[in-house]
């Protein structure tokens, strides 16, 4: 009996999700992606308009990233140990809202402790970073491994993660299309008036994105696949069991770079079209909106793709190549032809939705059926993804020169590298990583499943 039951749940599981469950399950990042778009793209332009030093910036970002990493891995470890998905995306999200509010509202350990010291506001902002980091630490892993949970039919599992990823799309856009009404309402006479508009992007975003979160919250049930009778699915896997596979690092190694291009480039795109191409200041939301837009455009495509081993390495392999090219085009770009970073953007935006959907999809196919483990392997490749991304962005502030309020810089600057070469170094890694991939659909059936319904209509 138990066993007919088992058998019912696993054949359940298999069958295609439809639209609205996939749809529900996509917006459920929404508060997160917002708030992180806002957080790479501004972060360090807001602190050091507001006075610290680059090295101090960054400093503040390293521990936001470090609590961000330890969290992924308490977090993977908490919820395979005890589930309930949803508790953890709750209080990460209410994390995230108060902190995200305290870093751009102000040093609030200085009004506490009656003093704007230099060391008191880097230690204030630092500690809201790491508090923040928490908190999303906790909401990303905990809807990241919903997916494994919520399906075992391979299609849909990547159409959720490109679901996922489409929603990041929509969140960034609206994030740059909250800059630029921003920027047009709030003039910037003074750096005390740049610090108000990155305050009122604060605000507004957390807004927006706790609305999404009804929506997911309404839409998506508590995954019940781990609950199944069949003991390989209840009993915990232990973390040296993903230690023991090659495509562990392959996949952990794949995710780190797919990350580490996007970040660092996000981190630093501000300050490479205003003081490297020497833009307008719209252009600040203007690119990473072109960017996101065809992310978000490609995404929505891939959704629609019957997925296996082989179109997975594949677009990868396209994506990588693409941001190769656009790297090295934005590294060697003259700020006299500063309009052709519009049709660079595209290029890099399209290259971001290909390098995130398929690594993603990697992290499904490496979990598989094995789902009492899928919580470890999320946080554990994010915690990667957190220390890498922290680092390599403390390592290029650190060669970066204190610059005042509405000076400009010279040629082959820190964000000259990091929004072109650097990237592009890491997508030919990623490169040589795909080329040793070996793949195999265990359920071919399952993986040429149609959705239940097409997202696009």
């Amino acid at each position: 009996m138990a066993d007919a039951k088992g058998d019912e749940v696993l054949a359940e599981g298999q069958m295609p999700l439809g639209r609205w469950p996939i749809l529900s399950y996509g917006v459920g990042h929404m508060l997160n992606d917002i708030t992180s778009a806002c957080w790479f793209t501004y972060l360090l332009l807001f602190l050091q308009e507001i006075g610290l030093a680059p090295r101090d910036a960054a400093i503040v970002m390293l521990s936001g990233q470090v609590a961000d990493g330890l969290m992924t891995i308490l977090a993977g470890e908490m919820i395979d140990r005890f589930g309930h998905f949803k508790l953890w995306h709750i209080g990460g999200s209410i994390l995230v809202g108060i902190s995200f509010s305290s870093v751009f509202g102000g040093c609030l350990l200085c009004t506490v402790l009656g003093t704007d010291s230099y060391l008191v506001r880097t230690i204030g902002y630092s500690f809201f970073a790491a508090v923040f980091n928490i908190g999303w630490a906790a909401t990303q892993v905990s809807h990241m491994s919903m997916v494994n949970c919520m399906t075992l039919n391979s299609t849909s599992r990547v159409a959720l993660a490109s679901c996922r990823n489409a929603f990041t799309m929509v969140a960034n856009l609206g994030l740059y299309a909250i800059a630029l009404v921003v920027f047009a309402l709030v003039s910037a006479k003074a750096c005390s008036d740049i610090v108000l508009q990155y305050r009122w992007i604060a605000y507004v975003s957390i807004f927006v994105g706790c609305c999404f979160l009804v929506v997911f919250y309404a839409g998506t049930k508590e995954p019940t696949l781990q609950s199944g009778s069949d003991c390989k699915k209840s009993a915990r896997i232990s973390w040296g069991y993903w230690f023991k596979k090659a495509l562990y690092y392959q996949v952990a190694l794949l995710y780190m770079l797919a990350r580490l291009i996007t970040n660092v480039s996000q981190s630093l795109i501000a300050f490479y079209v205003t003081r490297d191409l020497k833009m307008n200041e719209y252009s600040k939301a203007i690119i990473p909106a072109i960017i996101f837009c065809c992310s978000f455009l490609v995404s929505v495509v891939l959704q629609e793709i019957k997925w296996n081993s082989r179109r997975l390495k594949s677009l990868l392999t396209i994506g990588a190549i693409l941001w190769v090219i656009a790297g090295a085009a934005v590294f060697v770009l003259p700020s006299q032809m500063h309009n052709l970073m519009y049709p660079l953007a595209m290029v890099i935006g399209a290259a971001n939705a290909l390098v995130m959907v398929t690594t993603i999809g990697l992290e499904s196919a490496l979990v598989g059926d094995d789902l009492n483990g899928c919580a470890f392997v999320y946080g554990s490749l994010s915690f990667l993804d957190k220390m890498s991304c922290g680092i390599a962005l403390f390592v290029l502030e650190s060669y970066e020169d204190s610059i005042s309020c509405g000076e400009t810089r010279g040629l082959y600057t820190v964000s000259r590298f990091g929004t072109g070469l650097i990237p592009s170094c890491f997508a030919v890694f990623a490169l040589l990583v795909t080329s040793t991939l070996k793949l195999q659909d265990t359920n071919p059936r399952a993986a040429a499943a149609a959705l239940e319904a097409p997202l696009l209509v």
